[in-house]
Parts: structure tokens; sequence; C-alpha cells
């Protein structure tokens, strides 16, 4: 175990999640996948490696300093990009099912790529976008938790992802700076989408002490059938 990893190690032993070999050596070819794709396609403008695993896998792993995952059996990941924060979580809680959806295919191939080496088992990659997908059974009203990182605003994101939630589910928005603001602009649309926040946490990453927030919302009944909207539209015309 070189420092990077023994940084990571003690960081997240600091909130008892314990990191085995297997999963030092899953989250070390992951890194390894993510620079190798990143070299002819977008997936990250962070590539040193100590960086990586700090404002990556770390940030990631975050979500269950604050969320019991051992008590969760599925959890939907919204515009998960280049895997943040759905497959830290797998490599740690791999009982967990995981659902990946992105409106990318190139980063669905990317994530495939990484699920064969990393040789994870119940991950279910999905090319689409979530207005539509979340219209589908099996995935509307049907996950314990529901996670969107850096993808939009509250307002927006209450669109993409409530819908996944089931009745008593969480949505956790994962957010950098104060999402004060934002979550004033999203009282409607938790009210249409039938939301309630519950917790607002804020937290430093390590090392470089950037702020990071997480916010819990409640999913207190099944989502109404008019929503989501349309591709686009939540985007356009936020439920303001």
């Amino acid at each position: 175990m070189d420092q990077v990893q023994q940084q990571f190690t003690e960081a997240l032993a600091a909130h008892h999640i314990q990191v085995n070999e297997q999963q030092l050596q899953q989250f070390e070819d992951y890194y390894q996948e993510l620079i190798t794709w990143n070299e002819k396609m977008n997936l990250t403008g962070i590539t040193e490696r100590d960086q990586v695993y700090n404002k990556h896998f770390y940030d990631s792993v975050t979500l269950a300093f604050y969320t019991d995952l051992n008590s969760v059996q599925s959890l939907a990941d919204i515009g998960s990009g280049a895997g943040f924060p759905g497959i830290p979580l797998k490599i740690l809680f791999p009982h967990i099912k995981l659902r990946i959806i992105d409106s990318l295919n190139k980063r669905i191939k990317f994530l495939q790529s990484v699920v064969d080496r990393l040789g994870l088992t119940d991950v279910e990659l999905i090319h689409g976008r979530a207005e539509e997908v979340a219209r589908k059974d099996g995935y509307r009203d049907a996950h314990d938790l529901v996670t969107a990182r850096a993808v939009a605003k509250l307002a927006v994101l209450n669109e993409f992802c409530l819908p996944f939630v089931k009745t008593g589910g969480t949505f956790a928005a994962m957010k950098g700076s104060d999402p004060a603001e934002e979550i004033k602009e999203a009282y409607r649309s938790l009210g249409l989408l039938r939301g309630k926040v519950q917790q607002v946490h804020h937290f430093q990453l390590p090392v470089e002490e950037s702020d990071r927030h997480i916010i819990l919302i409640q999913k207190e009944a099944a989502t109404p059938v008019k929503y989501p909207r349309k591709p686009g539209t939540p985007l356009k015309e936020p439920l303001l």
C-alpha cells in the first residue's frame, strides 16, 4: 500500500468504513481505466492519482457517512458520468444492486469496461434520458436510494431523480458549495414530486478542505403520473 492508498483508507477508517485488499485493488484498477479512457474521451479534468482518490473516490463514498448503506438494497445513480458516486459505493458495499443511467453511450461503454475489469456483479448500465427511463416499469418508484452528483440545480434534479425513488426511500443530492438558495428555489418541485428535505450535511474533503454538501430528501408518496415531463423540459422549464 502506497501513501495515496494509505491516506484514502485512513480517511475512510475515521468514519468506520474499512477497505480490504481486494477493494483497494478495485479502486486502483478503476483509476487505471479512468486514465486510459480519459485520453480518448473527456471523462474528468482531474487526473492526478492523489486527486482522483480524494475528489472522486473519497468524495463519492462520503454518502455512506450520512446514510446506512448496509440497509440499502437498490441504488440508482442518475447522470453518473464517469461512475461517481455509484461505482465507488458498489466497490465498498458489494451487496447493493446498482443501476447507472447516463445519456451518453460512450460513457456507458467506459463504465461497462470498468465493471468487467473490477468483476462487479449486479450492476445495470442504462443508456438513456432519466425522463424516459423513469417512466418504465421496474424503474419508477423502485429504489431505496437515488443519487446525483454535480448534475444540475436541485429544482431540476428533483424531477430527474425523485421518480426513481420508492415511497419512503431517499434521494441524495451531492453538491459542492452551499445549496441553501437551491433548496429554497426547489420548494415547489419538492411539493409536486412528493419529496421532503430531511437533512443537509456539510463537510470538507481531506487535505484541500473544499466544501461539500449532501442534501437528503425523503420520498413521501408515489410520483404523480405527469412527472417527469418529456426529455429536455425539466432543464428548459424547471418547476420553480
